[in-house]
């Protein structure tokens, strides 16, 4: 596989410590409110992406954070903690706002098909690992206590700006948004480990450390998780474009200080879902939530298959016409799939492998599910039966993950049960050899007929004829035979 890597600004054969398995670390979520849909654009892709691997052959040991302390409103180390703030908006304990949050991230993640990582790590579950990393960091000089606050010491590193090169003006005080004067840093850009009470003295969680009570800083969660879980080489860092700077290049800068040798091979980063008005934002207030678009009759897997069709690392322009499009695009795919029969002969083994070696060269061309798309089209083109044709799309739709085959097998039982319906209630009664699926299409051609729409009705008869079905319309219905 070929995977743009964000630290070298190239595409690179994605190679991995272990070979046969991956490494993989994804930045969850903060759990202070739901996830909005760019949030989830990031999660699909990097669902995409792990279950691409998975389709290579790859064993995948994917890790996630869920973040329920220290990640303050700014990005930087500035502000109000983020799970403070939504307790208070919304009257309740940290906690609880945590597991309620957790749980809805979870649901939609379901809702779209994204599968959940082999661990799961909230960061108030491994204080005691934080603590023991920030007092390496300050046992090996490159960390330091000052103010209350253990801060990373940057002027320690060889080089600090890993994925673009920075002026060093861009971290002064009220040129970059986010960035507050803080005193007790040695340099602009060190960051903080671990805050005590002189931070805040409100905050609701904290815990005893070496020094004083307080809580770790953002930063420091992600590496310390997958340092655990991951272990000491990582092949796969992923994450929304966002958190590259500061995020990513901290965790690089004390993961790499602590070990004492490279930390991360590959950096994966999705870019943004934009809205007419810009970069989607929770702190902009209105969001687009997936139960959102549930309200407004979309099934969220539109929505997947719309993330889909664009490249990970191009900004994605939402609009509900551009989603209109999508969700269009995906019942007629689902429908042209309802059409197929699956007990149509035997698999052909070998279309199928010809057409998954196509799907890993386009899809493995960094990660280019636009082209994933493009092959299921061609797999309902291809030159073989029914039975193989479902199996190619079955194949594929282990990576796009957008049910095709369980939507297709319902809309069929639905038309199926529309046509019983319809014949055993006395309406146009549907007379044939006992086959649901054409019985459905005959009843289709009847509804177009009543509605004057006869180029479809003429449609679906072409359609029958190319299947060897003869239609012949009777009073109050139709009769069907094979020739």
């Amino acid at each position: 596989m070929q995977l743009y890597n964000s630290a070298t600004h190239k595409k690179e054969e994605f190679t991995t410590h272990t070979p046969g398995r991956v490494e993989m670390y994804t930045c969850g979520p903060t759990v202070y409110h739901f996830a909005h849909i760019g949030n989830l654009r990031s999660y699909i892709m990097e669902d995409a992406l792990e279950k691409y691997l998975r389709y290579e052959g790859y064993d995948v040991n994917r890790v996630m954070n869920i973040t329920d302390v220290g990640h303050l409103s700014s990005d930087a180390d500035t502000g109000e903690d983020k799970m403070l703030k939504g307790a208070r908006r919304e009257h309740k304990t940290v906690m609880e706002i945590a597991r309620f949050y957790t749980d809805a991230f979870f649901d939609d993640c379901r809702k779209l098909n994204i599968k959940t990582p082999e661990v799961v790590q909230p960061a108030t579950g491994l204080i005691d690992e934080f603590i023991k990393v920030v007092q390496g960091l300050m046992d090996k000089g490159y960390a330091y206590f000052a103010g209350g606050n253990v801060y990373f010491d940057t002027s320690k590193l060889d080089r600090y700006y890993v994925f673009n090169d920075h002026d060093e003006e861009d971290l002064a005080v009220g040129v970059r948004e986010g960035v507050e004067e803080d005193l007790n840093k040695r340099n602009k850009n060190d960051f903080v480990l671990w805050f005590t009470k002189s931070k805040f003295e409100d905050q609701a969680l904290k815990w005893d450390s070496p020094w004083g009570v307080g809580y770790p800083g953002w930063h420091i969660e992600c590496s310390c998780i997958s340092m655990k879980y991951n272990g000491e080489y990582l092949d796969l860092h992923c994450g929304g474009v966002d958190n590259a700077f500061p995020h990513h290049t901290n965790e690089i800068a004390q993961s790499e200080a602590y070990l004492g040798h490279p930390w991360c091979r590959q950096w994966f980063h999705v870019h943004h879902l934009n809205s007419d008005n810009g970069k989607m934002s929770k702190s902009k207030g209105e969001f687009l939530t997936v139960s959102l678009l549930e309200e407004k009759g979309y099934d969220p897997l539109a929505y997947r298959f719309f993330c889909l069709q664009s490249h990970y690392r191009k900004a994605l322009v939402f609009s509900w016409e551009n989603l209109d499009n999508a969700a269009k695009a995906y019942q007629k795919l689902v429908k042209r799939i309802a059409a197929l029969k699956p007990a149509d002969g035997p698999v052909d083994q070998a279309v199928l492998a010809e057409y998954k070696a196509t799907f890993i060269e386009r899809v493995g061309n960094d990660l280019n599910t636009a082209l994933g798309v493009t092959c299921l089209y061609d797999a309902l083109k291809a030159d073989t039966n029914d039975a193989t044709r479902l199996a190619i799309l079955d194949s594929f739709d282990r990576v796009l993950s957008l049910s095709l085959l369980d939507k297709a097998a319902e809309l069929r039982a639905k038309e199926a049960a529309q046509a019983r319906a319809s014949s055993a209630s006395g309406g146009f009664t549907v007379t044939g050899e006992g086959d649901p699926e054409i019985d459905a299409l005959v009843l289709r051609r009847a509804e177009a007929k009543k509605a004057k729409n006869f180029a479809e009705a003429d449609r679906i008869r072409d359609e029958l004829r190319t299947r060897g079905v003869e239609i012949t319309d009777v009073p109050g219905g139709a009769v069907w035979k094979k020739i």
